[in-house]
């Protein structure tokens, strides 16, 4: 039956509708706050730490060693950080010298060996050179050795492996020089040193094309390389240093390696020197005199010396007077090579000797007599 109030019968279509726009509405509002908390900025997140994980190993046979070296990254991450370093694990392969000379990681991570762990701090970092020395076993045999080194945490975490070093070893490679001496001289540092007399694997004779003499001013400093060639005598002379200056001297013999490459022995023992200056200069030679009026010239040649300070001139009147009674004319050191007394009398005659000093304060033997007459 239907009810005679209109508005009864279309009520409920009414409240439909409404609810509708209502929902509608709501819905708006949501999706409008939410774009609007999309547009928000927030604090920025910082950027994840970077860290490099992997290094490039390079290597080089010495005498009976392989020596290893790859350089650190140029930071460390946080102690907190996984990436933390606080080693390098350092693995070796030895194959046969005909084996492939491509290797996956996984066979290399089988097969070779765990021969060294070398700890890192913090200090080795800011692209430091780490080396280590390996010493050889298979010198003599025909193997290859393949190295590759890896970093890891204080977990035991490990990255990827390096690039992979492969080494044919040689075994006929000279031992050290022994011996070395050096000996100091105003001109020269003379080193010598007593020559190998067998190889590193003990047959002879020694596999010997000559000698590297190395220098440094520093006991951990890097050496440098003195001579050009390989020398064939057991004798050098360093002319080119300096008086008071520390310095560390060692020689290395060289060998025909594998495939006719050079390789070096290992280090002679090390010679700790910082040569004094005690050697006083020559005498000062090729006086001249030349008398004028009221003055004696005195000319005379520069000594050879590099490290000459000055000249000093004495002058008496009685050539048997002890020398040190003489009357000093220069009491600053001179500095060229002439020089003018004018403080001469008619009619006399003059007697000069001259001395050199050098920088270190050593004093030549007295120079030649020399006299002159200053005219009336």
């Amino acid at each position: 039956m239907l009810s005679s109030d209109p508005f009864k019968r279309f009520q409920p279509r009414h409240l439909i509708k409404q609810t509708v726009i209502k929902a509608a509405t709501v819905l708006s509002a949501v999706v409008l706050l939410t774009s609007l908390s999309c547009g928000k900025r927030r604090a920025p997140t910082p950027p994840r730490e970077r860290v490099a994980q992997r290094v490039a190993l390079s290597g080089f046979q010495r005498g009976s060693n392989v020596v290893l070296s790859w350089k650190m990254p140029a930071r460390n991450a946080g102690r907190g950080s996984i990436l933390n370093i606080s080693r390098a694990d350092i693995y070796r392969l030895a194959e046969p010298s005909t084996s492939p000379l491509v290797l996956s990681e996984e066979e290399f991570a089988s097969r070779s060996v765990l021969i060294a762990t070398v700890p890192i701090t913090d200090a080795d970092f800011g692209l430091k050179m780490i080396n280590y020395r390996d010493k050889l076993e298979f010198a003599g045999q025909d193997a290859r050795l393949r190295y590759s080194v890896r970093l890891a945490n204080a977990a035991g975490q490990k990255a990827t492996f390096s690039n992979f070093l492969l080494i044919e070893p040689a075994a006929r490679v000279s031992a050290a020089p022994s011996s070395l001496i050096a000996e100091v001289s105003q001109e020269a540092v003379k080193l010598t040193w007593g020559a190998p007399n067998a190889n590193v694997d003990k047959s002879t004779p020694p596999n010997l094309v000559g000698y590297n003499i190395y220098r440094s001013t520093a006991e951990n400093g890097t050496a440098k390389l003195l001579n050009k060639t390989p020398l064939n005598t057991t004798a050098y002379d360093d002319r080119f240093f300096e008086f008071g200056k520390q310095y560390y001297y060692f020689v290395r013999a060289v060998s025909v390696g594998t495939e006719g490459a050079p390789i070096e022995s290992d280090e002679s023992n090390i010679v700790k020197l910082k040569p004094v200056d005690v050697f006083p200069p020559s005498a000062p030679s090729a006086i001249t005199l030349a008398a004028g009026q009221n003055v004696i010239s005195i000319f005379f040649a520069i000594n050879p010396e590099k490290d000459i300070a000055g000249y000093k001139i004495y002058r008496s009147t009685d050539p048997d007077l002890p020398k040190d009674k003489w009357l000093l004319l220069t009491p600053e050191p001179l500095k060229a090579n002439t020089f003018q007394d004018t403080h001469v009398e008619s009619g006399k005659k003059y007697y000069y000797y001259l001395t050199a000093t050098d920088t270190a304060g050593n004093v030549s033997a007295p120079s030649d007599v020399v006299s002159e007459t200053a005219p009336d």
